[in-house]
């Protein structure tokens, strides 16, 4: 069940360096209505967290860590609310949080897409990028898709525009009830 008047959310969960960013523009180029890329790194990157009395130890990133992706998932289901469609990309880092982003997105359409790639090439991108803690990707390969359903998949290894073209597609077919949806059915039995 959908809120009248509600935008819709394409959901990209992959682990760190599986190409969530570059997946996210190319759909957002496109796909035929104005989709919000939205993620984390944006809001990072904008200045909005105090980083370098982080980085200095003044704050303690621990502490604050939950609080800022809290926030963040919140404001996702404020946008919607409000009307806007939304491409989000989110590491779905344990189980808690992605029931967390289930019951915090419930009434909403949500359409939830696994970015898979292999191992090797998610440490070869972290090693290439150099702005991610080295261990990032192994660790979310490890984890990160087990206890998710999806509503698509898709392999990073192909090229992008048509991943892209393959889950505008799927989205444009969806079926009910979405997987977000069944998560919810399945834990709050």
């Amino acid at each position: 069940m959908t809120a009248a008047g509600s935008g819709r959310i394409i959901l990209l969960n992959g682990a760190s360096s599986s190409g969530k960013s570059s997946l996210a523009r190319a759909i957002q180029a496109r796909i035929d209505r104005p989709f919000w890329h939205i993620s984390i790194d944006h809001l990072r990157d904008s200045g909005v967290l105090p980083s370098a009395r982080i980085k200095s130890g003044e704050f303690d990133w621990r502490t604050m860590r939950e609080a800022f992706f809290l926030g963040f998932e919140r404001s996702l289901a404020a946008y919607v609310a409000a009307g806007n469609d939304l491409v989000v990309e989110h590491i779905m880092e344990s189980e808690a949080w992605l029931l967390r982003l289930v019951d915090t997105l419930v009434g909403h359409d949500v359409f939830f897409v696994g970015v898979h790639c292999p191992l090797d090439e998610l440490e070869r991108r972290e090693q290439e990028r150099g702005d991610r803690p080295l261990g990032d990707a192994r660790r979310d390969f490890h984890r990160i898709h087990s206890y998710c359903l999806y509503d698509a998949e898709v392999d990073a290894m192909q090229d992008k525009e048509a991943n892209a073209d393959a889950v505008i597609a799927a989205w444009q077919a969806r079926m009910r009830p979405s997987a977000f949806n069944r998560l919810r059915e399945r834990h709050s039995r």
